[in-house]
């Protein structure tokens, strides 16, 4: 029996997977610049980061994720024609998983400072 493969998945053509492909190398390629620990043989001081600072990024960021995928359902759901099922449902679903990380990570700090009030001294 043969398979055949349509080029349109669900409601995603090819050309959109191979946007989302080009997006995950580009986001590996990203990964692989950073700088090596100076450590490491590397000479160069890298620039300290304010985990304060990183924690209201990542916050400001799951936020703006959510809020993209509310004005994308509204839209969708309003009668919008350039707005593709596709695009509202993939949207909702980086929003869920990025607020789903983001509780794990509340958690898993709370069990650290639980852990750290609990040692003795």
């Amino acid at each position: 029996m043969r398979w055949r493969y349509n080029v349109s998945i669900g409601g995603i053509d090819k050309s959109r997977i191979d946007a989302m492909v080009a997006q995950l190398r580009a986001a590996a390629a990203k990964m692989e610049n950073v700088t090596p620990n100076p450590i490491a043989g590397n000479a160069s001081p890298t620039p300290k980061l304010d985990f304060a600072d990183a924690l209201k990024s990542s916050l400001e960021q799951v936020s703006a994720a959510q809020s993209a995928s509310q004005a994308l359902g509204k839209r969708f759901a309003m009668g919008d024609d350039s707005v593709n099922m596709s695009d509202m449902m993939i949207s909702m679903q980086k929003a869920s998983i990025s607020f789903q990380a983001t509780v794990q990570v509340r958690n898993k700090l709370i069990s650290a400072y639980q852990d750290i009030m609990n040692m003795q001294i």
